[in-house]
């Protein structure tokens, strides 16, 4: 029996993708990558057909997951076409993370596509030689192999020397090609500009302090600086402050001017006895740390967050929507929503304003901007985690990409706010 005139790609995700993010963002971690999978798989299912000359039957793509169950990313890549998915276990162990059973699944379909001789040429997406007894089995099936690699960073080779010696035909995914489909989410290093940033980004990271906070910020500044000075090392260039309830300690930008974000000591100086350079918050008042930046009332003494009755009225999106609804909006995710950050604040926020009963809460919201009430602003970043935004390292969100996510809220929130008043004639 004659192989059927077509060819397979077979991609070890770990490689293409892990590969791809040491070549632009200077580091094997995914987390730093944002990758558009509808154009990364039209682009291979293109390079396929060109180099093997053979209509393409199938993209089998095989990845890790923790307990193999599907992460948003392989939701919507096995809804797409002519793409299989086949996942390995993702296990973590001393802070890092790695794939288990990958490479097995994959030297299983490679022997038993070539077996069947269900096609006459395979591609393999991979570096790892732990599949060279399957391309050996290939080969002896009369499958021509064509091995893959993509441009490492450091000009040297990122595959098994193995591998590479028993392929048919070898290609170099390089940088041209690999950022059609993906870019860095940090660009600060060697690869690339710093993108411009979003005018909306910009805009909430420069949104007030509340004046108490920045001279107790400024105080903490100058007494950092002067015990540098006394020690002759030089001071920090950022200050930190944890993420509340949604991020680790991460460096904060500092707003226009030079005036850094108050942290939980500037908190506690101001509320210890003596002389301080600005009057205390009052008693029952805390610092909100996620999209609201000032002091918040807390609502009696039970210990949680109060809000004022105006935003404490306003629904949650999970208040308003249906069973049925919730399963279009899964279906929707799943084929139609890219995941870009600022795409995924703009999605959630036009669902919200659609289920409102009453037009009048997108304009008592607007009223808010920077401010997000919390458990809307939590609902937002619950909905974000969805489409593989969190860090593995840490599973929290990146920074940028939660501002990024309440910009595009804002940026929705506004259009409809601006359609929603009535307009005055000239």
């Amino acid at each position: 029996m004659e192989h059927v005139d077509r060819c397979v790609v077979l991609v070890d995700a770990g490689y293409l993708l892990g590969a791809a993010a040491s070549l632009l963002a200077g580091e094997p971690a995914r987390s730093r990558i944002t990758v558009d999978h509808a154009a990364l798989i039209q682009g291979l299912r293109e390079r396929a057909e060109a180099d093997t000359e053979q209509p393409l039957l199938r993209i089998y793509w095989f990845d890790g997951a923790p307990d193999r169950v599907p992460q948003p990313e392989h939701r919507r890549l096995r809804v797409m076409s002519r793409v299989t998915v086949r996942l390995g276990a993702l296990t973590r162990s001393d802070g890092r993370w790695a794939q288990k059973g990958v490479d097995a699944a994959m030297h299983a379909e490679l022997t038993e596509l070539a077996r069947n001789r269900a096609c006459s040429d395979v591609v393999l997406v991979t570096g790892d030689g732990d599949l060279l007894p399957g391309l050996m089995s290939a080969k002896e099936h009369g499958v021509a192999v064509h091995l893959w690699a993509v441009q490492a960073a450091d000009g040297d080779y990122n595959q098994s020397e193995d591998l590479v010696a028993e392929a048919d035909e070898r290609r170099v995914l390089d940088r041209a090609w690999i950022t059609k489909a993906v870019r860095a989410k940090d660009f600060g290093g060697v690869c690339a500009p710093p993108p411009v940033p979003r005018p909306e980004i910009a805009a909430i990271l420069s949104a007030p302090l509340p004046e108490s906070a920045l001279a107790a910020s400024a105080e903490r500044a100058a007494e950092a600086q002067a015990t540098s000075a006394r020690n002759g090392t030089a001071p920090p260039a950022t200050e930190h402050a944890p993420g509340h309830d949604h991020g680790p300690e991460v460096a904060h930008p500092a707003p226009p001017g030079g005036k850094g974000v108050p942290t939980p000591k500037d908190l506690a100086a101001l509320r210890a006895p003596g002389p301080q350079a600005s009057p205390p918050p009052p008693a029952n008042a805390t610092l909100r740390w996620s999209s609201d930046r000032g002091w918040v009332e807390r609502a009696g003494g039970g210990g949680q967050l109060g809000e004022p009755p105006e935003t404490a009225s306003l629904p949650t999106l999970a208040q308003l929507t249906s069973a049925e609804q919730r399963w279009a909006d899964r279906e929707e995710d799943i084929t139609t929503v890219g995941g870009d950050p600022f795409e995924v604040g703009q999605v959630f926020a036009r669902r919200w304003m659609e289920r409102l009963p009453e037009a009048s809460h997108v304009q008592k919201l607007s009223t808010m901007y920077p401010r997000i009430p919390h458990r809307i602003d939590g609902e937002v970043l619950r909905y974000a985690a969805r489409f593989g935004l969190l860090a593995h390292k840490d599973d929290q969100i990146d920074e940028h990409d939660r501002y990024a996510i309440r910009a595009g809220f804002w940026r929705e929130i506004d259009v409809r706010a601006a359609a929603d008043r009535p307009s005055t004639a000239e």
